[in-house]
């Protein structure tokens, strides 16, 4: 494949099924740069079935295929808006997909995608399926993004913590010598936006401000608590296989006089406990930590990580100089940038694989 531009475009569509973030990136000499960014939102029908398919359904075969296609055209959409930055040929694009099951235990992980037909569509060479290779090497395939955090954010010398919230939450612990811990600490958004629609027929909690007004019911939160995975020792991952609507409903049973609004207090404590659990386990002398991520816009989530930290300083990635909405789509262009010059994109400390290997698969123009 062609390995003269240094430019890469990264697509990413996560658990919390909203749309696809895209970044147009630059890697020339070493370095990490943003030169544009998109977000292709999911059209209703497709975000709905895009949800049907975590769980087992009736001919979910052929529905996965016509919802891959469907995948295809967003990230083509998202594509077609980045291009006109790029200025010369793009290198590739690297596409993570959307995830409908992740059964590592089970010796598989599916992100659904069509990166052929996306192939077809964009005229450029597409990357996909990076989680794949790192569960056949026996780790989890997740979470894939501490070995970019570490290139982007790491410093010599400086231990950091690096939160991505998204519909799940996982933690990349940068110890500032080149170690790097890192597993999925449980829900991040994904139970807020269960929750919130409907209640108050929203996508979302925007700024968390309807959990902001609620008190945190102590009772649910330990029932919430109690689940085997936020005990499991590391390496980890989790998705929607375990945190769904189901789960919640069954935590919920005991509790139905908790007002709504309490509820989604509890909730929002809920991630933010159970990252600052993560994080003093992993690195107890942490001075401040750096969120990316749709979590990263929820203040009363990151003030409730900060308070389950002791005060801890919580701030956006942006203060590294990335925005964070769109650390992970950059993860993703990084990984394909690694994948074309043969260099391993997983650590395998981080997911528990047999040793670095190279991630994805090449659908060429």
């Amino acid at each position: 494949m062609r390995d003269t531009s240094t430019l890469y475009i990264g697509l990413m569509s996560g658990t919390s099924l909203d749309g696809v973030d895209g970044v147009l990136a630059d890697f020339a000499g070493g370095a990490i740069a943003t030169l544009a960014a998109a977000f292709t939102p999911f059209p209703p029908a497709l975000r709905s079935e895009l949800m049907a398919l975590q769980a087992a359904s009736e001919n979910e075969l052929e529905r996965e295929a016509l919802a891959a296609n469907g995948l295809a055209l967003c990230y083509a959409d998202c594509v077609r808006q980045l291009l006109p930055q790029a200025g010369e040929p793009v290198a590739a694009v690297a596409v993570h997909g959307q995830t409908i099951r992740h059964r590592p235990e089970l010796g598989f992980t599916r992100q659904t995608n069509n990166p052929a037909l996306l192939a077809e569509l964009t005229g450029i060479d597409v990357i996909a399926d990076f989680r794949s290779r790192d569960v056949a090497a026996g780790g989890q395939g997740a979470p894939l993004v501490p070995a970019f955090h570490e290139a982007a954010f790491g410093k010599p010398g400086v231990a950091r913590v690096v939160v991505n919230i998204g519909g799940i939450g996982n933690i990349s612990v940068l110890h500032g010598d080149g170690r790097v811990n890192g597993f999925d600490t449980g829900p991040g958004n994904v139970l807020m936006d269960l929750w919130i629609g409907p209640h108050l027929g929203k996508a979302y909690d925007e700024d968390g401000a309807w959990a902001a007004g609620g008190t945190v019911h102590e009772g649910l939160l330990a029932a919430l608590l109690d689940e085997a995975y936020f005990r499991q020792r590391a390496p980890k991952s989790t998705g929607r296989d375990l945190f769904h609507e189901q789960w919640l409903d069954a935590k919920l049973a005991g509790f139905t006089d908790v007002a709504p609004r309490d509820v989604m207090a509890t909730l929002t404590r809920l991630t933010a406990v159970t990252i600052a659990e993560a994080i003093r386990a992993e690195h107890a002398g942490v001075d401040a930590v750096y969120v990316c991520g749709g979590g990263a816009y929820n203040a009363t989530l990151l003030r409730g990580i900060s308070e389950a930290l002791g005060g801890v300083t919580v701030e956006s990635t942006a203060a590294l100089g990335i925005a964070p909405n769109r650390v992970e789509a950059l993860a993703f262009a990084w990984l394909g940038y690694r994948f074309t010059q043969r260099e391993p994109g997983n650590m395998p400390a981080v997911t528990g694989a047999r040793g670095p290997r190279i991630l994805g698969a090449l659908y060429p123009a």
